[in-house]
Order: structure tokens, then sequence, then C-alpha cells
């Protein structure tokens, strides 16, 4: 049997409330990117914040558990020009995004999707 002083990992994993990491971010192209991190999956999940570029263009508010959604203005300028990702999420559920039939920016809560064949929900 183990014992601990202090709070087990039982409790820590129950109580953790932002587990999860989201990162959205289109490119020159116009293409949509996602970025997904689990910081309980043990594996390694660093995850830039600023690209490379003058440190004037750098995000100098990032906080974990805090959401950032203002990172484009309404005539799409990135406000952060070194930001990789002008809007992130954090989130204590598990999300799955995925275009719909209609191709609409879906979201899917604690349940996982299929991918069709020939799409992947890898890399960014």
């Amino acid at each position: 049997m183990t014992y601990y002083i202090g709070t087990n990992p039982g409790d820590v994993n129950s109580s953790f409330i932002k587990r999860y990491f989201y990162g959205l971010r289109r490119n020159v192209d116009g293409e949509l990117f996602l970025i997904s991190a689990d910081q309980l999956s043990g594996e390694d999940n660093s995850i830039t914040i600023n690209d490379l570029g003058e440190s004037e263009g750098n995000f100098p508010y990032f906080e974990e558990g805090i959401d950032y959604l203002d990172g484009i203005t309404d005539e799409h300028i990135l406000v952060y020009e070194n930001l990789r990702y002008p809007q992130m999420k954090w989130d204590g559920r598990f999300l799955v995004y995925y275009i719909d039939d209609d191709g609409q920016l879906t979201v899917r809560i604690n349940k996982g999707y299929n991918y069709p064949p020939g799409i992947s929900a890898e890399g960014y």
C-alpha cells in the first residue's frame, strides 16, 4: 500500500480544472490549423507560442489556464505578429473539432471522431 503526505495523484487528477490546451491559427493560404495538448498525457506537449521574429511582435501575456481570443483584428490583422495561435483556449473537457458535412466547424465534447480517409487530424 502506498501512502501520501498531502495531495495524492488521484486528488490532483480529479481537481485539475484546465487540463487541455487548444490553439487555433490560419496560414497565409487560409488553411485552418488546430493544436490540442493534454497536460496529463505523459507525452512531450511542448507548444510554440511565439514564432521567431522581433521581440516587439511577441505575445507577452501567455499564462496557463487563461484563454486568449483577441489575437486578430476585425481587418484580419494579427495583434502580435509572432503569436502562432491568435486564439487559444484551455478546457477541462476533451474537445474534438471537425468540419461537418455542411462545411461548419463543429465540436464534440468528451467524444471522439473518426476522420474520413485521406484527412489527417495530425500536424500543425
